[in-house]
């Protein structure tokens, strides 16, 4: 596997960021030859939390030895404290994070564009993110999956500190527009059990039963399975920890539609 950092100026943002890349090396004869013609690999878009950066997946977990199995491209974004979205007060993250980020990778990358062979998965805000992502553009994704993820946003605004309720109207906007908003992933689930992709699109959950979000994440549990959609749910002794998340990008890598490969 190859891990490329690459940094570059944005035009939706404005700035220049970063993008962590991870991708599967071509197979080479002794002679540096290609011994294949090269491929596009599939690709999973791997989501940050609230208070982490890009580079998080990669210190915390060993996302490229297992990512090697499945000859998968890994792509890890930053978006701040976005909750993936264009933010009211900062900067346009849901339009860079949809949009100007896969177009990107696939120009300069060995990257599937094709919807069975693309994938998004988060923790916490990330986790948010990757359900956003995938109810909003079911065409987009064949599969997502949150660890510990931030679903119910629209019950977490009422029930936080007031720093809390700032920041997130900063984000989002005046607090009481928010519930069946574009934002609100319980209103984004309900278009799509409507629309012909409530079959098609795989979704999986984890999150830890003392974590401080499980309660939340009961909630859209419940309104995913009442809606019909291809939703797995698991759970088990937890907190909001990274050797959870471990476990579970793991697990969520071989629940996803790839074949393990042989070197």
């Amino acid at each position: 596997m190859a891990l490329l950092h690459c940094h570059f100026f944005s035009d939706i943002l404005r700035l220049s960021t970063a993008v962590d890349v991870i991708l599967p090396e071509p197979k080479r004869a002794p002679s540096g030859a290609l011994l294949h013609p090269p491929r596009r690999y599939p690709v999973l878009y791997l989501l940050h939390g609230l208070s982490d950066d890009h580079t998080i997946w990669q210190r915390r977990t060993s996302i490229e030895r297992y990512a090697s199995q499945y000859h998968l491209a890994v792509v890890m974004p930053g978006v701040d404290r976005s909750f993936y979205t264009d933010m009211i007060q900062g900067n346009r993250y849901w339009t860079y994070v949809s949009e100007e980020l896969p177009a990107l990778m696939q120009a300069w990358f060995p990257i599937s564009g094709k919807r069975e062979e693309t994938f998004v998965a988060g923790l916490s805000m990330g986790g948010y993110g990757a359900f956003k992502l995938a109810l909003t553009y079911p065409e987009r994704f064949a599969a997502a999956a949150s660890f510990s993820g931030a679903l119910d946003m629209a019950g977490a605004i009422h029930s936080r500190e007031k720093a809390w309720r700032d920041e997130v109207r900063r984000i989002f906007g005046p607090l009481w527009r928010f519930p069946g908003s574009r934002h609100d992933l319980f209103r984004l689930a309900r278009d799509v059990a409507a629309s012909p992709w409530r079959e098609e699109l795989l979704l999986y959950q984890w999150c830890g039963t003392e974590d401080f979000l499980y309660q939340a994440n009961l909630r859209f549990r419940d309104h995913a399975h009442s809606l019909d959609l291809q939703l797995i749910y698991a759970e088990g002794p937890g907190e909001h920890t990274w050797d959870k998340w471990d476990e579970q990008i793991q697990k969520t890598l071989s629940w996803l539609p790839l074949e393990k490969v042989e070197d």
